[in-house]
């Protein structure tokens, strides 16, 4: 038995978690083990509810669970709260409650979405399967931050902080997965301007020298968004902070065809995690049924693997998800196809892993 604290949260969230649930369902039975499943507000709703983003109910569930499922925060109506007390608020105090500083965020294109990446055929070459290991509760977005009034209008500051003890640990992270991948890793930095940069560098370089089996080299952040798009197949595991990953994941993300299709692990050295799609909640297609659930679907395969050690059923969602996209499914952001909405994709998935042979 397996307890898993659901946070369908705003917008698209519930309807992608449903379809994600819906997999799950077909994964207990098929493999013969039981999740026990159970919601809780978070993000807007939760403001609405309890008037605050991550209620104490929902952090001691989280606390509580074997691994959390997490849908997506955030919409147009919450937009003009204090930045404290929006939804993504609640994003950061939960990576930080649960202790989860290693994002994992795959950029795998499946063959038979190859003509929906934006990228020419001669640059995909093989497919790309790149992974980038994000470090995600510390930097910028963790620092020191304010806005003070000033003579002619106002001062804002955010501070981007790292400690020897932070960079260790999700370079570790890299290095150990990339021992079950290609074994290369690009740390992406920005050591010629700042200070952080340089600690972040010289931490990765002194951990790389216990694992020489691993290669690994450095670039610079924009060099790196230029060559994700020159030159994807040169990157394996993308090691990098927690600001320059978010925004390099989603750039990666585009060159699989849709951000609709990646799913995210955030783990923390043991086997709990926190697992959502890379996609936020899309209010503007919210109730309409367009939005792809692929990501959410794929999120509990890495659930799966990662926390509940069943490689077998993750591998299962996997071939199914690559099965329905062979005979043509697409939700309206994969391009041309056998158009289906958001419930039809699940269906399909739950329905083609019935049939795959573990």
């Amino acid at each position: 038995m397996y307890k898993i604290a659901v946070l369908p949260g705003d917008g698209i969230g519930p309807e992608v978690i449903n379809e994600a649930l819906k997999v799950l369902d077909v994964i207990s039975k098929k493999f013969n083990v039981k999740f026990d499943v159970k919601e809780y507000a978070f993000g807007g709703i939760a403001i609405d509810k309890f008037g605050c983003p991550y209620p104490k109910e929902t952090e001691n569930a989280c606390l509580n669970s074997d691994a959390v499922l997490l849908g997506a925060v955030g919409g147009y109506k919450w937009d003009i709260l204090n930045g404290d007390k929006r939804p993504e608020a609640g994003l950061l105090a939960l990576r930080k409650s649960l202790g989860v500083y290693a994002n994992l965020r795959p950029a795998t294109l499946f063959k038979p979405l190859k003509s929906a990446s934006p990228l020419k055929d001669e640059l995909l070459k093989d497919g790309l399967d790149i992974l980038v290991v994000r470090e995600l509760t510390g930097g910028m977005y963790f620092g020191p931050r304010g806005t003070e009034k000033i003579d002619g209008g106002f001062k804002a500051y955010d501070t981007e902080v790292y400690e020897t003890a932070e960079i260790k640990r999700i370079a570790i992270t890299a290095f150990e997965t990339a021992r079950k991948r290609n074994k290369k890793i690009t740390s992406v930095d920005k050591a010629n301007i700042l200070d952080t940069s340089r600690l972040w560098r010289s931490i990765v370089n002194e951990i790389s020298k216990d694992y020489p089996d691993v290669e690994l080299n450095h670039m610079y952040v924009d060099n790196c968004a230029m060559q994700l798009i020159k030159d994807p197949s040169q990157f394996d595991i993308i090691l990098t902070s927690n600001i320059f990953g978010d925004i390099l994941s989603d750039e990666a993300s585009q060159l699989t065809g849709s951000i609709g299709m990646l799913p995210s692990a955030s783990l923390r050295g043991d086997k709990v995690g926190l697992y959502e799609p890379i996609h936020g909640s899309a209010p503007d297609i919210a109730g309409t049924k367009k939005a792809n659930p692929l990501a959410t679907i794929l999120s509990v395969a890495m659930m799966l693997e990662y926390s509940f050690d069943m490689k077998d059923a993750s591998n299962a969602i996997k071939e199914a998800v690559n099965k329905v996209l062979e005979d043509g499914y697409r939700t309206a952001d994969l391009g041309k196809g056998k158009l289906v909405n958001t419930e039809e994709m699940g269906d399909k998935v739950a329905e083609y892993i019935g049939v795959v042979k573990c």
